[in-house]
């Protein structure tokens, strides 16, 4: 099953950490977020992933090529930000069958399995509190009936998640082709729901599946809250060996050449490769690779690689490649 992921995304609500890193490429729960989805689409029986790049394409190359190199990758350049629906026809080609659409900034508590086994065309859905920030779906009889994209005043209150199983790739293909043709856009964009629709209307069946748990690793405080859902959910892991005079409070992930010293982490803390934390207490927070916490108290902060931090308590938002001395 051919399995297409958007990541060309520039992650402005994540700077300045995506300055220098793709937003799925960010660490949270001890790998970076693309990692998790890769992991749980293998398990639904994805063979062929389409990546969609643009920002700093060749640092998702290099990690992907690092760390899956037994795997089918490909990668699409979207040289115009001009919507998901855009993206997604990007990774398309005329003879597709089923596939998989999965955004890249986002980890799912569900199960595909059954989805992809009954082989008809389904779109992920949650219940939230304000439907105005998302595309909506209108069901009758468990069909969908009508797709609504970011509306004011949105009919229902069940939204679209970001993850699809498509029956008919070429018949997507098809219809972002021809809401292209139409120039129908919301906010400038090409809307894959206005794609949807459009395959609603030709007579495709779509229905829709629900999703548990959702996600969204756009914002630092949404990543954060994922980081302690992954920890409560696998428990974390303890691999480095260099820990003095130290308490460790789980769930946490720290790396196997991590050195801590004199130190309190946790709980929810991911402690990066070659980190160096001395005299610190670290909880609830996100410490990239190959940066040194001296003398600081952190909590609910996000640190990139190669950073340098000798502080008391402050909560902090820090880029890669910095240092801060407070």
């Amino acid at each position: 099953m051919k399995v297409i992921i958007p990541v060309a995304g520039l992650g402005s609500r994540l700077k300045p950490h995506t300055f220098t890193v793709p937003k799925a490429l960010l660490q949270v729960g001890g790998k970076p977020i693309l990692a998790h989805i890769i992991d749980q689409v293998k398990g639904w029986g994805g063979s062929h992933f389409t990546f969609i790049v643009g920002h700093l394409r060749e640092s998702l190359e290099h990690y992907l090529h690092a760390h899956y190199n037994d795997h089918s990758f490909e990668y699409r350049q979207q040289e115009r930000m001009l919507g998901l629906g855009h993206a997604v026809l990007t990774g398309l080609d005329p003879d597709d069958k089923e596939l998989l659409i999965i955004l890249g900034d986002t980890i799912l508590d569900a199960d595909m399995a059954p989805v992809i086994k009954r082989g008809v065309t389904s779109i992920g859905v949650k219940p939230v509190v304000d439907a105005r920030k998302f595309g909506v779906v209108e069901l009758k009889d468990g069909h969908v009936t009508r797709l609504i994209e970011k509306s004011q005043e949105p009919p229902t209150n069940l939204a679209i998640v970001g993850i699809y199983y498509i029956r008919d790739g070429a018949l997507l293909g098809k219809a972002i082709n021809e809401v292209i043709k139409q120039g129908i856009k919301v906010k400038g964009e090409y809307q894959l729901t206005d794609a949807l629709q459009m395959m609603l209307d030709w007579g495709e069946v779509i229905e829709t599946f629900p999703i548990g748990g959702w996600f969204d690793c756009g914002k630092p405080e949404t990543l954060l809250e994922t980081n302690r859902y992954i920890l409560d959910r696998d428990g974390g892991e303890v691999s480095a060996t260099d820990i003095t005079e130290s308490v460790i409070i789980q769930p946490v992930h720290i790396a196997a050449d991590a050195i801590i010293e004199k130190s309190v982490i946790g709980p929810y803390a991911v402690i990066g490769s070659d980190t160096h934390i001395k005299n610190s207490v670290v909880s609830d927070s996100i410490i990239g690779e190959h940066s040194v916490i001296e003398g600081a108290v952190l909590t609910e902060s996000l640190i990139g690689n190669r950073c340098k931090v000798r502080a008391n308590h402050h909560k902090i938002n820090l880029g890669a490649s910095s240092e801060l001395d407070i």
